[in-house]
Order: structure tokens, then sequence, then C-alpha cells
């Protein structure tokens, strides 16, 4: 696989998503997900993204935010650091969005229009402390899932049906057939009899509906 830049600036990257994401919600108090936009709109995340050394190296976190805020909202002074016992979730989310960024070359701004900044961060409390591996592994799974999920209500409405429609054609519980397009139960998984019937309602291979 093909990583997004060179390893060597990857520990620098992933320190200054860090540091900038902590140093802008506890220093210059902007909440985290207005920041997050803030940043992933620039054109200084597109930089990061390709590594480029004058923003992943030559800048540190601090700078990093206050370069962000102030093309948003005018010149940005500079606030004192504010310091943890430990690494802040806000932290160790850019510490973790860097790195998978970096490992599957998906764009930020991809990325957060699939899993917002905010269920990122919900996820420190499992995965903090493990291999960040795990995290990576985890963030491809939800991504797959939520475009399976997707795909079928997609699909579902382009037909013209409702989900009681569907339902009523298909012989799925209404019930079952929303946790489906909800996420809440994987489609992949499913009753094999539910994924040929829909496919044959819906007009599709069953394929479709169970592949990533």
């Amino acid at each position: 696989m093909i990583r997004a830049y060179n390893e060597w600036y990857l520990s620098d990257a992933r320190r200054c998503l860090a540091n900038s994401l902590d140093y802008a919600v506890y220093s210059l108090g902007i909440g985290l997900s207005e920041y997050y936009d803030m940043f992933i709109e620039s054109d200084v995340c597109t930089r990061f993204e390709k590594g480029d050394p004058f923003i992943v190296s030559g800048k540190s976190g601090v700078e990093l935010a206050l370069m962000i805020v102030s093309q948003y909202r005018g010149e940005q002074d500079y606030m004192e650091r504010v310091y943890h016992d430990g690494k802040s979730r806000e932290y160790w989310a850019g510490w973790a969005l860097a790195f998978h960024q970096w490992y599957t070359a998906c764009t930020l701004r991809q990325l957060n229009n699939e899993i917002p900044i905010e269920t990122i961060l919900d996820m420190y409390d499992k995965y903090h402390e493990m291999d960040i591996m795990h995290f990576v592994d985890r963030i491809i799974e939800m991504r797959r899932e939520r475009r399976l999920t997707t795909y079928l209500k997609k699909l579902r409405e382009f037909k013209g049906f409702s989900q009681s429609e569907l339902a009523a054609m298909t012989g799925i519980p209404l019930k079952t057939l929303q946790h489906y397009e909800q996420g809440d139960k994987q489609l992949n998984k499913a009753n094999v009899m539910y994924v040929l019937t829909l496919a044959r309602v819906l007009d599709c291979n069953p394929e479709v509906l169970i592949e990533s």
C-alpha cells in the first residue's frame, strides 16, 4: 500500500496535529468540531496531508493552530499553553488521525464526512492504550459499514420505496430494515435470505449489498 508521504515526517506530523487540537481547545477555547472544521477546510490541511515539511516539521502544533484560526477569525494572539497530567483526549485524537491519514492516504476531509471528529474522540477510552493499528482497523471497518448502509438507503430511495414498502415487499421486519440502514446491524452479517430478497426487490446483485 502506498502511504500518503515519507515515513520520515510521520512522527512530526502526529505531534503537530495532536498539539494543534489540544492548544485550540484548551488554550484558545475553541470547540473541537469548530476548530477541526477550520483545519480540514484550509489549504494548510492539504499540505499537511501530503507531508509538506514546512507544515508538519517546520511548524509546532501551537503555530499551526494560530495559523488556522487567523485565516478564519483574523489575527489570533498567542495564549499561554494549558498543560495536563498526561495527554488530553484531543491530543490523542490528533495523534491517531494523523497516523490513519498517513497509513491509508484517506483525506481528513473525506474521513470527517464519514466519521466526525467527536466520534473519534469517543474512541479514546477504548483505543488510546492499544496499538494504533487497532484504531486504524476499526476506522476502516466503520467506513465500510457506513458505505454499505448508505448504499442500501440510497438504492431504496432510487427505486422509490419507503422503508415500510420495502419491508412489506421483502418480508423483512421494518425495525430490522431500519437497523440495517442506520448501521446498528451489519448487512453483511444478515440472514442470507434477507440479502437475496433485498437484491431481488431492489434489482441488484447480492454481492453489492454485502461487499465492501
